[in-house]
C-alpha cells in the first residue's frame, strides 16, 4: 500500500512539473490588449489648494504712552469691549500731585494778571489827570498872555500921556508894574506847563510798562495753562482705553506689572475689531496665482472641526511677493463670515479655491491623456486653462512650443527631415528667449512678436506646399479669437484594434478628469487609458549548461 501511494504521488508531481514546463506563455487569448474608458459627462471643479492662517480683519494693538505700574485690570481674554472703555489703569498719584501744583501756579499767574491790570488802569488814570492839568495850565497861560497884552497897552498909553505932561508918574509906574507882573506870571505858566508835559511823558512810559507786564502775565498764564493741560493729558493716559469695539484676543500685562515706555510704546492688549468677519491669509504658489480672481468661492476646513466645511470668497491677492528658499508665493486674502464665532484667530485653514466649475462637462480621464503607445513620440499632454499658440512670453513659452510641435506632428505628419528642422527652429527660439532676460516687459513683448513671425516664416519654408497650406491654416486659427484650452492628444482603437491618435482641446481639470472642449471624439467614445504590448528585451542566446551525471 505504501509503495502504491508513493508511486501515485510521484506521478502527480511529474504531471504538475510537465504542465508547468509546457504551459502556454502570455495571458488569456480573449483578454483585450488595451484598457479603454468611456467619455461621459459630469461635473469638473478646478481648484487651487493652499494653506493659510485665520486672522482678524482689523487687529488693534493697545499700548501705553506712559511708564508706570498697572494698578487695575478691567479686561481679560475674550472680553467684549466698546470704543472708549477703560481696560486698565496705571498708578496716577504722582501725576495728580503735579496737576495740583500746576493748578496753583495757574491761579497765581491769574492773580498777578489782575494786579497788573489794576496798575495799568491807575497809570492810565494818572495820565488822564496829567493831561487835564496841562490843559488847565495852557488856559492859564492864555489868560496871562491876554493880561500881559492889556498891561502893555495900558503902559504905552500912560507913557504917551506922561510924555505930553498930561499923565502922572504914579499911573505910569503902576502900568509898568502890571506889565512886569504879567510877564512873570506868563513865565511861571510856561514853566508849569513844561513840567506837566514832562510828567505826562513819564505817565505814558508807566502805561507802556504796565501793558508789558499785563502781556507777560497773560503769556505766563498761557504757559501754565498748557503745562496743566499736558499734565491732565498724562493723567488721562493713565486710563488705558479701547480705541474700537471688539474682543480682547491677547493680554500681555498682569496686575502690579511695571510698564516701561521710555523708547517705544509697549503692547498691553490685542483687540480684534469684529470676529464675525474674519480673513484667511493664504500662501498661493506663483504657478497658481494667475488663476485667482476676486469673488471666487472658497471652501476650507480647520483642524478644530474636521467634518465641517466652511465657505468664503477671495477678497484680493496682494502684489507683494515673498521668496523663501527660492520659492515665490503671494498672499491671498479670503474673507469669511464667522457669524457663529466658530473660527478663531490663528487657526490653520486647508483651502480649496474653486477657479472653474463645469457642472455638465464632457470628461476624459487623465490616464487617457498620459497614455502613449509603444514607439510614440512626445510627452503626455497636461490639462489646464488659457490659450496656447506660438511661444510668446514668459514661462508659457516652453509649454506652448511643445504644444505647437505636437500639433504639427499630429496634424501635418511631417517627414523625418522636416521634423528635425522644425525641432532645430524651436530649439534656436529657446536660445534667443534666454537672451531677452534683461529687456523691459514692453521690449520683451515686442521681441517675442518679432520672433513669432520669424518662426512662422522659417517653419513654412521647411514644409512642402501641401503641409505649408495646412500649417498656415493652423496659424490663421491661432490669430483669430483666442482658443480656449490647450491642445492635447488621446488615442482610440481603429478597425484593426490599434491605437490611433486624435488631437483634442482640453479645458480645466480636477486631477482625475479633464474637460474636453473640442476634437474628433464625442460623448460615449472609447479612449485608450493603458495596456498594450510593452517593450521587451530578448536575452542573448547562451550555450546550454552541461548537465551532471544522473544518479538514478
Amino acid at each position: 500500500m505504501r509503495k502504491w501511494l508513493i508511486g501515485t504521488g510521484l506521478f502527480v508531481l511529474a504531471a504538475a512539473g510537465g504542465y508547468w514546463a509546457l504551459r502556454p506563455a502570455g495571458g488569456n487569448a480573449n483578454e483585450p490588449p488595451y484598457r479603454t474608458a468611456t467619455l461621459d459627462r459630469g461635473r469638473i471643479t478646478a481648484a487651487v489648494r493652499a494653506t493659510g492662517t485665520l486672522t482678524p480683519v482689523t487687529t488693534v494693538l493697545v499700548g501705553s504712552q506712559l511708564s508706570g505700574q498697572i494698578v487695575e485690570l478691567l479686561a481679560d481674554y475674550n472680553t467684549q469691549v466698546k470704543a472708549g472703555q477703560v481696560v486698565a489703569r496705571l498708578q496716577s498719584d504722582q501725576i495728580r500731585t503735579r496737576r495740583d501744583a500746576a493748578q496753583a501756579d495757574l491761579e497765581q499767574a491769574r492773580a498777578d494778571l489782575v494786579v497788573k491790570n489794576a496798575q495799568l488802569e491807575r497809570a492810565r488814570a494818572a495820565r488822564i489827570k496829567a493831561d487835564s492839568i496841562i490843559r488847565d495850565l495852557e488856559a492859564q497861560r492864555t489868560r496871562t498872555s491876554a493880561q500881559l497884552a492889556d498891561a502893555k497897552r495900558t503902559f504905552e498909553r500912560q507913557d504917551q500921556l506922561f510924555n505930553r505932561s498930561t499923565g502922572s508918574q504914579q499911573n505910569l509906574d503902576t502900568a509898568r508894574t502890571q506889565v512886569e507882573v504879567q510877564t512873570a506870571s506868563l513865565a511861571s505858566n510856561e514853566a508849569q506847563l513844561a513840567s506837566a508835559r514832562t510828567e505826562l511823558k513819564g505817565l505814558d512810559a508807566d502805561i507802556q510798562l504796565a501793558e508789558g507786564q499785563v502781556q507777560a502775565s497773560q503769556a505766563l498764564i498761557g504757559s501754565r495753562d498748557a503745562k496743566l493741560r499736558d499734565i491732565l493729558i498724562d493723567l488721562e493716559r493713565t486710563q488705558i482705553r479701547s480705541p474700537v469695539d471688539g474682543v480682547v484676543v491677547q493680554r500681555q500685562v498682569d496686575l502690579g506689572q511695571t510698564v516701561a515706555a521710555s523708547l517705544s510704546s509697549p503692547t498691553l492688549f490685542q483687540i480684534a475689531q469684529d470676529l464675525r468677519t474674519i480673513d484667511i491669509y493664504a500662501n498661493i504658489d506663483e504657478a497658481d496665482v494667475g488663476r485667482l480672481k476676486p469673488g471666487q468661492p472658497v471652501s476650507f476646513t480647520v483642524n478644530a472641526y474636521p467634518n465641517r466645511n466652511f465657505q468664503g470668497r477671495v477678497e484680493m491677492v496682494r502684489l507683494g511677493a515673498q521668496t523663501i528658499q527660492n520659492v515665490v508665493t503671494y498672499t491671498g486674502i479670503i474673507r469669511v463670515e464667522n457669524r457663529d464665532m466658530a473660527l478663531l484667530p490663528g487657526m490653520t485653514a486647508n483651502l480649496q479655491v474653486v477657479t472653474e466649475d463645469r457642472p455638465d462637462a464632457l470628461r476624459v480621464p487623465n490616464a487617457a491623456l498620459r497614455f502613449r503607445p509603444v514607439g510614440a513620440a512626445g510627452a503626455p499632454a497636461t490639462a489646464g486653462t488659457g490659450p496656447v499658440a506660438l511661444p510668446d512670453a514668459g514661462e508659457r513659452a516652453p509649454r506652448a512650443a511643445n504644444a505647437l510641435r505636437e500639433r504639427i506632428e499630429t496634424e501635418l505628419q511631417p517627414t523625418p527631415e522636416q521634423k528635425q528642422a522644425i525641432a532645430g527652429i524651436l530649439k534656436e527660439r529657446r536660445g534667443n528667449r534666454e537672451a531677452m532676460a534683461g529687456l523691459s516687459p514692453e521690449e520683451r513683448r515686442a521681441a517675442f512678436r518679432t520672433a513669432r513671425n520669424e518662426i512662422v516664416t522659417k517653419i513654412g519654408a521647411v514644409l512642402d506646399p501641401e503641409r505649408r497650406a495646412k500649417f498656415e491654416a493652423i496659424m490663421q486659427e491661432g490669430r483669430g479669437a483666442p482658443r480656449q484650452g490647450v491642445p492635447g492628444r488621446v488615442y482610440v482603437l481603429d478597425e484593426a484594434g490599434l491605437p490611433k491618435p486624435v488631437p483634442v482641446t482640453l479645458g480645466p481639470t480636477d486631477g482625475a478628469f479633464t474637460e474636453l472642449l473640442g476634437g474628433e471624439v464625442r460623448d460615449g467614445a472609447q479612449v485608450v487609458t493603458g495596456g498594450g504590448p510593452r517593450l521587451t528585451t530578448t536575452p542573448e542566446p547562451t550555450a546550454p549548461r552541461p548537465r551532471g551525471p544522473r544518479l538514478f
